[in-house]
């Protein structure tokens, strides 16, 4: 049975290459994924082991909550008391922060979203630590001058000796002589990212770290563990430090990225995931209509011994090899597939480092069984149904597979499937006592087992669908319009479970769009409803901070009747990390706010231990006016507050932290303050005088931008377009498994029906007829799709916007009239091949055709 299986599998080439290809997609998607997540892991691990390769002890901030961002710097002398330790040869210190060089066109340096790194270097000490290598000119040595990475130097296009702009964390732009140009290590890229590099006094001053340092490297005098260089460090070591290894240091850099990378990586394989769902279900309708044209083979088998086991696991190995196969081929598709995925997020901004590609052992596993396993899945049903194929239909000409004795309990079945989906849906959705991690699991798998039962009760009601569908079909293509109407009514059940992979695609697209539209009028509706200041100061981006000098220099300059801004940090209360925000007075003009308890004037009355709290920290803590709170700082540090008003945060963004106090405390707890955003008033409101002064005054600040509340609205939508961009193509891998589904299902009816083609183009329809009648019936499956899943997924997304919060519901009915025209748009290039076929077939061949 095994050679008789394998070589009708290799008869039919064209079958095995149309079901292989819906697993090729999904399994190309998870190679791809963990190919891409494994290198840019890589790409981080290089950059780190080049930073620390000569250190046997790195000394760092260590911050109380939060991750290395949040950790304080610490007293200059602690390097002092290293040195003299006996088992230390070597040892420097040195200070980072956000540093940015200046354009020709007076704005920012950016690559692809990479950051701009500041260091300091001693151009007189030690440099086994440096990680940078000179290529040209020599480190700085003066206050007056500053080195660059070689790249950015030669994407400005300046050599030594040129003068140069650069910022320090959003602030105003300074000239520095360009005395260098460095590589970092040998030729690791660090994915876009700038470095400016200065002496090591210039970069305390500039970084407002004064006799303050991030980090000291250690080398080990011979003979000296590890370990007992720990133990000696560690006994002169400040509060709030730490010592690690320099492989250990490694590990916690590259860490620091992992769960960023992990959150990418999840949402990438859940893509996969849902690719193969797609995937799983062409594979089984695939392999039912083979087994259902197969019943005289299958038959012919039993009458010569074959017992129905053995049927039934030639089915099953059918699948297998289809399985291993199609996941062979996605195994190696993967590696494009993940060149394809990093210039997808080069192309929306996201630069990150890469090495060669890694092709990791896990990902060869994890992809064959992942693909081979689904494939195996799908073929269980189909290898049932084999197995009901009486010897008898062997000498049968037009048997057919007689119905399961559980057929009758198919649509009782179904609709207990799709209430318990929506049973696990509604758990999800509105019990709020459970876990967010768990809500979310309960919708996870009722969404799945909603797209099951749909596909269950599909053929219910396939017929009096493509009834109606098919009408237009009926007046626009005439004869062949109503026999492609006829050929989808005849068999609702494959008619169903073709559209259902299209379904599931579409669904999930709807659901994207819907939630995309709600995320867009929530912004909207925020700005609208809550600013009410003519200009609003922001990044260049609009998304990071920016240095609170620019809205220092709008005051002092007295171009603008208010400025005010907001700064944002992590604390910690109640043993819980919040939000907090720094409010300038101003805001209590600018920005109107729903109140529980207080007024906008509370804004401005906070003073140096008030605190605006929101309704919902205030219930879970069971706090009101007057209360206590105790606010801890990742560096350590603490103030104790009293609650001083309760503010109702809007259903979309929240406008302030869930924690609030005054913009001069907040600048005494937390080093480096810096702007989200200031909101600004002038004379005569918003002009294009008015503009003009502002950004004369902010012609120094390369990194601060000023917008019109339409400007700001305007860039908020531009980053959900963003977003939504990528998750449609994203979702495009489903649509694609499911058009080749439909290609699939129309290409083995073609087979199905050659004798009935015959018989047509006999009686006098012509070529152009039959292509005609195929597409129309192309069309009219995808219309099922597009009805079937285009509600669905508008109902998901009102679920899920619950789930979410503040994501009111919209319906984008423009799009949903795009993404109808895309599903006919679907049918008609799945029905490409099989009409081309269909009205090739020889008339005479044909009606021999059995």
């Amino acid at each position: 049975m095994i050679r008789v299986t394998l070589k009708d599998l290799l008869g039919r080439k064209l079958r095995l290459l149309l079901t292989s290809l819906a697993v090729v997609m999904g399994v190309a998607m998870v190679s791809g994924t963990f190919v891409l997540t494994d290198t840019i892991n890589a790409g981080f691990h290089a950059i780190f082991a080049v930073a620390y390769t000569n250190s046997n002890a790195v000394v760092t901030g260590k911050a109380v909550f939060g991750g290395s961002a949040d950790a304080p710097s610490f007293p200059a002398s602690t390097l002092t008391r290293i040195e003299k330790l006996p088992g230390v040869a070597a040892a420097a210190g040195g200070v980072e922060a956000a540093a940015q060089f200046v354009g020709a066109n007076g704005k920012v340096v950016a690559h692809g979203g990479a950051p701009g790194l500041g260091f300091s270097v001693d151009p007189d000490g030690d440099q086994r630590f440096n990680p940078l290598k000179l290529v040209a000119g020599s480190w700085p040595s003066s206050s007056d001058e500053v080195a660059m990475d070689a790249n950015t130097a030669d994407s400005l296009h300046v050599r030594v000796g040129d003068r140069v702009g650069v910022i320090v964390s959003g602030g105003s732009e300074h000239r520095y002589t360009l005395s260098g140009v460095a590589d970092y290590g040998n030729s690791t890229s660090l994915g876009g990212a700038t470095i400016a590099i200065f002496d090591l006094a210039t970069a305390q001053k500039l970084f407002d770290k004064p006799g303050e340092l991030d980090e000291i490297d250690v080398a080990a005098k011979p003979g000296v563990s590890n370990a007992k260089l720990l133990s000696q460090i560690q006994s002169v070591l400040p509060p709030h430090t730490q010592v690690r290894t320099g492989q250990q240091q490694t590990q916690a850099s590259v860490n620091n990225f992992g769960s960023i990378l992990s959150i990418v990586r999840y949402v990438l394989l859940a893509f996969g995931g849902i690719a193969l769902f797609v995937g799983s279900f062409v594979i089984a309708n695939t392999l039912s209509i083979t087994v259902a044209q197969r019943a005289r083979e299958f038959a012919t088998l039993r009458t010569m011994g074959a017992s129905s086991r053995q049927v039934r696991w030639a089915v099953v190995l059918e699948g297998f090899v289809t399985g291993l196969f199609a996941s062979t081929i996605g195994l190696f598709v993967g590696l494009g597939l993940a060149k394809g995925l990093e210039a997808l997020f080069r192309a929306a901004g996201v630069t990150v480092p890469v090495t060669a590609l890694v092709f990791a052992t896990r990902t060869v596993i994890v992809s064959l069984a992942a693909g081979t396993i689904v494939t195996l899945v799908a073929s269980l049903w189909p290898a049932l149904r084999a197995t009901r194929v009486p010897p008898i239909a062997a000498v049968r000409e037009g048997a057919v597979l007689p119905p399961s004795r559980l057929a009758r309990f198919g649509p009782a079945v179904a609709l207990v499937v799709c209430a318990l989906a929506l049973a696990l849906l509604c758990i999800g959705g509105f019990v709020d006592a459970l876990a967010t991690g768990v809500r979310f699991l309960f919708a996870g798998v009722g969404v799945l087992g909603l797209f099951v039962g749909v596909a269950m009760v599909a053929p219910s009601i396939a017929r009096p669908l493509a009834f109606v569908l098919g009408w237009p079909a009926t007046r626009i293509g005439g004869v062949a319009g109503s026999l492609a109407r006829s050929n989808a009514m005849r068999n609702p059940a494959r008619t169903a479970s073709t559209a259902a992979a299209l379904m599931i695609g579409l669904a999930l697209v709807t659901a994207v769009a819907v939630l995309a539209q709600g995320l867009r009028a929530s912004v909207v509706g925020s700005v609208t409803s809550e600013f009410r200041g003519d200009y609003v100061l922001t990044s260049e981006n609009g998304f990071t901070p920016t240095s609170i000098s620019s809205a220092d220099a709008l005051r002092k300059a007295g171009v603008a009747t208010v400025v005010a801004g907001e700064r944002a940090g992590d604390g910690r209360a109640f043993g819980q990390t919040i939000q907090v925000a720094g409010l300038d007075p101003g805001l209590s003009s600018l920005l109107l706010l729903r109140w529980k308890h207080g007024t906008n004037a509370s804004m401005a009355t906070l003073g140096r231990d008030g605190a605006i709290i929101d309704t919902g920290f205030a219930k879970s803590h069971h706090l009101v006016v007057g209360s206590p709170i105790e606010l801890e700082t990742p560096a350590g540090r603490t103030i104790k507050l009293t609650v001083s008003a309760v503010f109702s945060p809007p259903e979309a963004e929240d406008p302030l932290g869930t924690v609030s106090i005054s913009s001069r405390t907040f600048d005494s707890l937390y080093a480096n303050p810096q702007n989200v955003f200031a909101l600004i008033a002038t004379p005569g409101g918003v002009s294009t005088a008015n503009t003009a002064r502002l950004n004369k005054v902010l012609s120094s600040f390369p990194d601060a931008k000023i917008q019109t509340e339409h400007q700001f609205i305007n860039s908020q939508e531009q980053g959900v377009n963003g977003i939504l961009d990528l998750l449609y193509i994203l979702l495009g891998l489903s649509i694609i498994v499911s058009l080749f589904g439909i290609v699939n299902t129309l290409v083995l009816t073609v087979f199905e029906r050659t004798r009935e083609l015959g018989m047509l183009r006999a009686v006098g329809m012509t070529r152009r007829q039959t292509r005609r009648m195929i597409r129309h019936e192309a069309v009219v499956t995808a219309l099922l799709g597009a009805t079937l899943g285009i509600p669905i997924g508008v109902g998901l997304a009102a679920l899920f916007g619950h789930v979410l919060k503040g994501i009111p519901f919209s319906v984008p009915w423009g799009t949903i009239v795009v993404f109808v025209l895309a599903a006919i748009l679907v049918g008609l290039l799945a029905a490409i091949f099989p009409a081309r076929r269909a009205s090739r077939l020889n008339i005479l061949n044909a009606l021999q055709y059995e």
